[in-house]
């Protein structure tokens, strides 16, 4: 049916407004009272199957392919979202100060290319109510049938803020949302922030790093909340190599590769079309090759010393596959969602569990160490 619906109804839409339009209605059958739109959404899409559990950066997840940030900026669908088969929800990006994002139409699609150009500027309420929401949320527990979503937490940086004072800026959501995050990620890599890019350079990276990471420490005593840095797939190959060397460096958990790019080669939309999405961010299909060649230039710097959270043009279980393979591992999506519909992540999830029982295997971790093997 989504087919049908995404060409009758969402393609002649604003792509903002449509979304708003989709992920309100997730939203609307999951708070339904006494947990019966959780349930219903989990019976019709949800399909978990134990092969898939793994522990990463020691936090459990349900099932590798999970929701990246952008989807969810404000924490307002975490549970519904996870109730369509996502393994995780990464909430964000969240800014320390609320802030509406750039000017309307900041939304389009190439959907020749099935992808997606976006200058949100990350559009948000802040962290103070987003933190709000997370603490109201958690304090709810009867609504997890047996335990709750794995949430991770995506923060930027304030685009009021100058770079001199974007640590402290960092600092401050930290401190506010930390305590909530199953991980925690430092966006340093989307393009529609004014001088966030720049934040990538290593000698500029590692002591906002270091400040996020004594402040996840103390806001979170006895716990170390997992640390994560989310990259830009238009680094040059020795950039890529000097964040990964940093990463191991100050003991991150992790990286996250790639967010969007500002390339637009080799797109099959018309030269029209392209001129009308405008400027900004490109997610989804064409970024597969380069998102797939960071994340094998990673695995082979760290040599599973990090976490690598994989996304940028996955769209298949097949696709999803093949990241883990290639040395992720979990695997994120977002654009897929749009071109897919409600049943997306269930989809790719049951085929990576089909793909590792084929095999004979009876876990996740077991089927792709051999794939990676041969």
């Amino acid at each position: 049916m989504y087919p049908k619906l995404f060409n009758g109804v969402f393609r002649r839409m604003d792509a903002e407004q449509a979304h708003r339009l989709g992920f309100g209605a997730i939203r609307a059958v999951g708070a339904l009272p006494a947990g019966v739109g959780l349930a219903v959404l989990e019976r019709a899409f949800q399909a978990r199957d134990t092969v898939l559990k793994q522990t990463v950066f020691g936090v459990d997840f349900p099932a590798p392919f999970g929701l990246a940030a952008g989807f969810d900026k404000n924490a307002e669908g975490i549970d519904a979202l996870a109730a369509l088969g996502f393994g995780s929800v990464e909430i964000g990006t969240v800014t320390g100060q609320g802030q509406p994002g750039n000017e309307q139409p900041r939304l389009a699609r190439l959907i020749a290319d099935r992808a997606v150009v976006n200058r949100m500027g990350f559009n948000n309420v802040g962290a103070v109510e987003v933190a709000r929401r997370l603490k109201r949320r958690v304090a709810k527990p009867e609504r997890w049938d047996k335990v709750p979503p794995v949430v991770g937490v995506n923060i930027g940086k304030t685009k009021a803020v100058p770079e001199s004072e974007a640590a402290a800026d960092y600092v401050a959501s930290t401190r506010l949302l930390a305590p909530y995050a199953d991980y925690l990620v430092v966006n340093v890599s989307s393009p529609n922030t004014p001088g966030l890019r720049n934040l990538q350079a290593v000698e500029v990276l590692r002591p906002l790093l270091t400040a996020v990471r004594e402040a996840a420490d103390q806001a979170v005593p006895g716990r170390k909340v997992p640390l994560l840095v989310k990259i830009a797939p238009d680094l040059a190959d020795d950039d890529v190599d000097a964040v990964a060397d940093l990463a191991l460096e100050l003991g991150l958990d992790g990286i996250i590769a790639t967010n969007t790019t500002i390339g637009r080669d080799g797109l099959k939309s018309a030269a029209a079309k392209m001129e009308a999405a405008g400027g900004g961010g490109l997610s989804g299909a064409p970024l597969k090759a380069r998102s797939l060649e960071v994340l094998r230039r990673l695995r082979a710097r760290t040599d599973g010393r990090l976490a690598l959270i994989s996304v940028g043009g996955v769209e298949t279980a097949a696709d999803a596959w093949q990241r883990l393979v290639a040395g992720a591992d979990l695997v994120q999506g977002y654009t897929g969602f749009i071109y897919e519909g409600p049943a997306w992540a269930s989809r790719i999830n049951r085929g990576i569990a089909a793909k590792v029982r084929s095999g004979g295997y009876t876990s996740l971790r077991d089927a792709v160490e051999a794939a990676r093997v041969s």
